[in-house]
Order: structure tokens, then sequence, then C-alpha cells
């Protein structure tokens, strides 16, 4: 993988039904998606103009789960509501081993002598929830969820700057996709009660069936009402040591140690809503409380002044 200046635009449809000579969801997707996939290892490299990555997982599986996250039957591994004419499917992914390693590229604009970053942790899972258009299959919002066991991670002083700095090169690249996923997104989130369409001709052809509104309340339970990455760590020990040096006579001659640091985080979690708008509600997010309902309140307010400033120029 590489990483692109600009970025690409979207992928329109649905490869494998474009592929099956179909243009909605389909048994095509339907048979790819109960696909069991189990790899013994695979190598992912990431190239950048400031640093390369490497990402080497053992003993990989994917499955499709149900909305409880539990394998079962592959009908309830997915929630359509025709009334809407969206569909969520339901993946989890799991290995046995992580292995993580980044260093500086030969033509960024590291310093000249970097440490690599490396770090190796055991058993852990992804959750994916997506949420598509039947009539074309496009995805409307994605919900990612990373959760990790126990992470004993050893960092030096110049490791930590080397990540900061790795992750410094990727933000504009990443600011740059945000903005063009942004400008995309209120054609996606639209609501609007779709077009009639043969699938859904087939599951109602006698109007509003009988359970329609029992199939509305499910599918509202599970919904994804905006994308959002999430990452879990259940216990997270961090070692920071300085691993400072001087030189004498020519010579690299190791000084003492300028201390250590060492962080315990017990469920340490991260939630990252990248497109929601400020002063929007935030009832649906995974760990919601009062105390966002009063930042909200809040949010709401200087929202509504800087459009009244706008409005005044």
């Amino acid at each position: 993988m590489r990483t692109c200046e600009e970025p690409r635009p979207p992928n329109g449809q649905s490869p494998i039904a474009l592929a099956a000579g179909q243009s909605e969801y389909g048994f095509a997707e339907k048979v790819v998606e109960g696909m069991f996939i189990v790899v013994n290892s695979i190598t992912i490299k990431i190239h950048s103009k400031a640093f390369h990555a490497s990402f080497e997982l053992w003993q990989l599986q994917g499955y499709s789960v149900n909305p409880n996250w539990q394998q079962s039957d592959l009908r309830l591994t997915r929630i359509t509501d025709p009334q809407r004419g969206e569909v969520l499917t339901f993946k989890e992914l799991t290995w046995q081993t992580l292995r993580i390693e980044a260093d500086a590229s030969d033509n960024g604009d590291q310093d000249p002598v970097t440490t690599p970053l490396r770090l190796i942790t055991n058993q852990g899972r992804i959750q994916i929830s997506l949420k598509r258009r039947t009539k074309d299959c496009n995805v409307m919002a994605s919900k990612l969820m990373f959760l990790l066991d126990d992470l004993l991670w050893v960092l030096t002083d110049s490791q930590l700057k080397a990540m900061m700095k790795y992750a410094e090169s990727l933000s504009e690249a990443m600011e740059k996709s945000a903005q063009q996923r942004k400008s995309l997104a209120p054609e996606s989130v639209q609501i609007t009660p779709p077009a009639p369409s043969t699938q859904q001709s087939w599951s109602q052809p006698f109007g509003v069936s009988p359970n329609a509104s029992s199939i509305g309340q499910y599918f509202d339970k599970h919904d994804m009402k905006e994308s959002s990455y999430h990452l879990l760590i259940s216990r997270l020990d961090l070692h920071i040591c300085d691993d400072s040096h001087t030189r004498e006579t020519g010579t690299m001659k190791h000084g003492m140690l300028g201390g250590a640091m060492q962080l315990t985080f017990r469920r340490m979690a991260f939630d990252y809503y990248p497109f929601h708008k400020a002063g929007d509600g935030c009832k649906h997010w995974v760990r919601y409380s009062e105390a966002m309902e009063t930042r909200g309140q809040w949010a709401k307010k200087l929202v509504t002044e800087f459009q009244s400033k706008i409005e005044k120029l």
C-alpha cells in the first residue's frame, strides 16, 4: 500500500455486484459475505514519503456474525429494511499475533539517525459494521471497533519522537481524504425513500408487510447514524525510557539513563466520529453520558453565534 498525495475518487458500485451483472444488493453479495476466511500469515507493507511500515498477522480469521457479535445462522448476520432500501452487515476479524514495525524513509524529512518503531501484540479482533444501500451497494456508514487485550509496549524517547513525526506526516493525507468524504457525505446520508426496485417489489408485493414496523425497530436498534472508529484496550502497560547518549573522543559512550516512566491504563478507549457536525446530538454515541449533553448545549450555542456573525458579514 502507498499513501496518495491527493485522495482518489470514490470506488463507486460494488465490484462483486458488477461482476455478477447486477446493480443491487443480491445473491452474489450474500455469497461473498457468507465466506469463512482463514489465512495462516499475511504481510502488509505501507510506503509513505516520510516513512515505511509493515503489518504482519498470523492466524487471521474473518467471518460473519450477528448483531451481538456471535457466530450464527448466516441469515441472522444481515438486517434488511425494504422501506429504507438499506442493509446492515456485521463482520469480525481475529488473529493470534500482530507485529507492527515502522521506520523513516531514505528520502523523507526525518532525522538521519532514527530508531525503528516496533510493537508486538497477542490476540485481538476487529468488529466491522456496514450500512449500504440495496440499490447500488454503496456504503453509507461504517463502524470499526479495534479490540485488544493486555498490551505491553516499551518505548524510548527517540521512538516516541519518531512516532509523532510519522503521525504528523499522515495527517495531511488523512485531512484531504476527510474533506473529500465530507463533501460527498450530504448525498449519502439522505433519508428520502428510495425508488422502487426489483428487490423491494419482491419483498412487498402487496404493500407494507405486517412485520415492517418490527423490522424497522430492529434496524434502528443496530443502525449506524454516522461513521465512527473505536479502539478499546483492556490493559496497557506503557514504559517510556530515556536512551540519551554522549560522544567523547570520537567514540560512542553511553551515559546514565536520564529516567524512565511507566504508565498503566485499564479499559482505555478512543472513539472518533469524523463526520459529526458541531451542535448535533450525541445520544447515538457508544459511550454517551449526560456530560456530553451539557457539552452539546454550549457547542450548539457557539455554532449559533458563529452563524450569526457569518450572516452579518
